[in-house]
């Protein structure tokens, strides 16, 4: 269960089939969160404009409003954590999920249980850590307590893993982090996750910092060790 010096954290739940609606609040709030359901997405644009959720599970194939667009939606107000639900087990779009920024996917059927963990371990993920002293790269500006990076002047608008990445390469320029240390930094236990999510990753940010800058690209691939932000 969630520690019970915190508060419970409340959920947001959007799917269209009653009975796994019905399974899914059930688990979560024998754990102890908070859950709302919505059936449609344009009910949970409603209820998320007037109240507060920590985290929002997502069907993709949603009757009036795609489980993609209804998070970027649910995103323009707070960067809210999101897990989807599908019931297409299709590499494109898991991927597509990843891209935009989900924090997990989970295909149908799936264990109850199993969603829950997903869950917990999102919201772990999330909860404020020690502070670690920035170290800037020559062209990149840190501001980690405000979870800033600019780069060659320009702020870089950057998803939740983008920015952990930049960061976690910013912390230790030169140095070759492989893509298990990635994923520990900065997904950190996260379950099913694995080399090709940080690829995902690396690939969209790169294209971010080359749209500020096309005859750069300062993060260095190297072949069966991982990743380095280079300082030549």
């Amino acid at each position: 269960r969630w520690p019970s010096t915190l508060r419970m954290p409340r959920i947001l739940l959007v799917e269209d089939e009653t009975a796994i609606a019905d399974i899914v609040l059930h688990a979560l709030r024998a754990e102890g969160f908070q859950a709302e359901h919505c059936l449609t997405g344009g009910d949970a644009l409603r209820l998320a404009r007037q109240e507060a959720f920590d985290l929002a599970v997502l069907d993709v194939g949603l009757p009036d409003i795609g489980g993609f667009a209804l998070c970027r939606e649910l995103r323009r107000e707070r960067d809210l954590p999101v897990i989807f639900l599908t019931a297409q087990n299709a590499e494109a779009e898991r991927l597509l999920g990843l891209e935009i920024g989900a924090d997990d996917y989970v295909t149908k059927p799936f264990s109850p249980r199993e969603l829950v963990a997903r869950v917990r371990v999102v919201l772990r993920r999330l909860q404020p850590a020690s502070p670690m002293p920035a170290v800037d790269a020559p062209g990149f500006l840190h501001d980690e307590p405000g979870k800033r990076i600019r780069y060659r002047g320009h702020a870089l608008d950057l998803t939740r893993y983008e920015y952990g990445l930049l960061a976690a390469l910013l912390q230790r320029p030169g140095a070759v982090l492989s893509r298990a240390q990635l994923m520990d930094r900065v997904w950190g236990n996260a379950l099913d996750s694995g080399d090709r999510t940080v690829d995902t990753h690396i690939k969209t940010l790169r294209a971010k910092l080359r749209d500020v800058a096309p005859d750069a690209d300062p993060i260095r691939t190297h072949r069966g060790l991982g990743y380095s932000l280079d300082v030549g």
